[in-house]
């Protein structure tokens, strides 16, 4: 195995990561252990793995906020029982306080993971809305160092903060590269950024001594990404849509070919990524959508208080995703989803 950091790392190019959302029974919302079997299954075909697939199990996208800690663990045991060794696993970290953080992050490592997928602290108005990360950067490096120092596991960051014109909702770039200065364990930072504040980070993170991967989140950026070569691998939830297509469009312009990743993109995946993330309140709820029109999931529904997909949702995603060429489930199957959905959305309209 590679010495990285004193981290032993047996992966050493980085990788495009589906964030695996979580897949529920029918009617109880009780988690599908045999369902969420199947999604991984799916990748862990040739042509999600070959490439350099990998996955993440209950990410942000899977829903992580909302799962016991058993649901995670057992989340985690099916996930490498499938997996065997095949592709990298990493695992969500998310807790209340940061002692409970570790709790999870060591579970993990005894299950057998590949490292941790960072997910930052919530709490009061000190480290969420009200943080000054560039003032106290600090926040952020003890927590992440309670986690390594219990695991030595390598580590990708999703690093969400307050909103701000500059960096949409990704971490400035003084405090990202404070952080990845202090915590070696970091090999992959994903671009939760808006178009300006990707390329600045992008640029200052290439300039560290050591690699971190400049891993791809909202797929609505990923042409110009790849253009610009501001794309070393990806941590998304939309590959639970829209694999095929996205991983075609990813191959092509590894390979030079412009004329097939343009065919791709404006053959239908722009339309289809724009839509997914024209409203940041509803993304995450549309990948679920669409994982279940693509047939790998048993429905598109979250667990409260994430909210119930939208008639307009799923007639829109149906229509986008065949359009890429993808498989979309019957029409039957969407019209019976629609006929449930609409008297709860006509109440619920009546009373605004």
């Amino acid at each position: 195995m590679k010495k990285k950091y004193g981290v032993d790392w047996k992966w050493n190019k980085d990788f495009i990561y589906t964030a695996n959302i979580v897949t529920y029974k029918q009617d109880s919302l009780e988690v599908d252990y045999e369902a969420y079997r199947k999604l991984v299954r799916y990748f862990l075909q040739p042509k999600f793995v070959d490439p350099g697939g990998a996955i993440i199990v209950h990410p942000a996208a899977g829903e992580i906020f909302y799962l016991t800690f058993e649901e995670k663990r057992r989340l985690i045991q099916v996930t490498l029982d499938e997996v065997n060794g095949k592709v990298p696993v990493f695992s969500g970290c998310f807790q209340m306080t940061t002692e409970d953080y570790v709790k999870d992050a060591v579970m993990a490592k005894d299950e057998g993971v590949d490292g941790i997928f960072y997910l930052p602290p919530l709490g009061s108005g000190d480290i969420s809305h009200g943080w000054n990360p560039d003032r106290y950067p600090e926040y952020w490096i003890n927590h992440m160092r309670a986690i390594t120092d219990a695991t030595n596991l390598p580590m990708i960051v999703h690093p969400t903060a307050q909103h701000t014109p500059r960096w949409g909702i990704g971490l400035p770039v003084s405090a990202t590269i404070k952080v990845l200065q202090a915590v070696p364990h970091i090999v992959g930072w994903k671009m939760t950024y808006n178009y300006p504040g990707w390329k600045t980070v992008t640029e200052e993170i290439r300039k560290l001594d050591h690699h971190v991967g400049i891993l791809a989140a909202a797929g609505d950026l990923y042409h110009w990404a790849l253009l610009n070569e501001y794309f070393d691998g990806s941590v998304n939830g939309a590959w639970c849509y829209g694999m095929e297509a996205m991983m075609d469009h990813i191959v092509a312009w590894k390979n030079n070919d412009l004329a097939e990743a343009r065919r791709i993109w404006n053959g239908g995946l722009r339309e289809l990524q724009d839509y997914v993330y024209s409203d940041y309140s509803r993304f995450h709820g549309r990948y679920k959508i669409g994982a279940w029109l693509r047939g790998l999931t048993p429905h598109p529904f979250m667990r409260p208080p994430q909210p119930d997909p939208m008639v307009e949702e799923i007639r829109i995603m149906a229509r986008l995703i065949a359009k890429c060429g993808m498989n979309v489930i019957s029409d039957s199957e969407i019209e019976k989803m629609i006929a449930k959905l609409k008297p709860q959305q006509s109440a619920s309209a009546a009373t605004r």
